[in-house]
């Protein structure tokens, strides 16, 4: 398999992964009930701003897989700060991008409890971005991605590592 191929399939995994913390947080804020401009339940907001934010950490983590960026010292997430860094040595957009997500989903959702439907979409549209940038050129099945979970191959002890 070359280069290419690898970084392809490393790509779609990643992607899949990434994206399918996103449907799940859909699902969950879905269960938050709306009443206008407000959600109407705090802890459903909080696991789903949570949930999608832990979706863009995975997307951060594959754009720094694909552009050797080193990956933080004892398989531990760093703060923010390691993040928005290495971001910055990419692309000023994704340091934006990276810190409007942090603010909404994560602070404002996740930590202080805020409501607000359009602070909470706002950070989901950028959470959404964010994953677009490692969109590959085909996208995964849910049974392909499976098989290669299961598989020994380097692309599946990859998306094992990085997820």
């Amino acid at each position: 398999m070359s280069l290419k191929d690898e970084q392809e399939a490393a790509k779609q995994n990643a992607h899949y992964e990434a994206a399918r913390y996103l449907r799940n947080a859909e699902d969950t804020l879905k269960k938050a009930g709306q009443d206008g401009r407000w959600f109407l339940d705090q802890k459903y907001v909080s696991v789903a701003c949570g949930t999608a934010y832990l979706g863009v950490l995975l997307a951060m983590d594959a754009i720094f897989s694909l552009r050797d960026v080193k990956p933080p010292r004892g398989n531990k997430r760093e703060s923010i700060k390691y993040y928005l860094e290495n971001a910055a040595k990419i692309d000023g957009h994704l340091v934006r991008d990276l810190n409007h997500a942090y603010q909404n989903l994560h602070i404002a959702g996740y930590y202080e409890g805020n409501l607000n439907v359009p602070t909470i979409r706002e950070g989901f549209k950028t959470a959404y971005d964010i994953i677009e940038r490692i969109c590959p050129e085909r996208q995964l099945t849910d049974e392909e991605y499976k098989a290669r979970r299961r598989s020994g191959s380097w692309v599946g002890r990859l998306a094992a590592w990085l997820f």
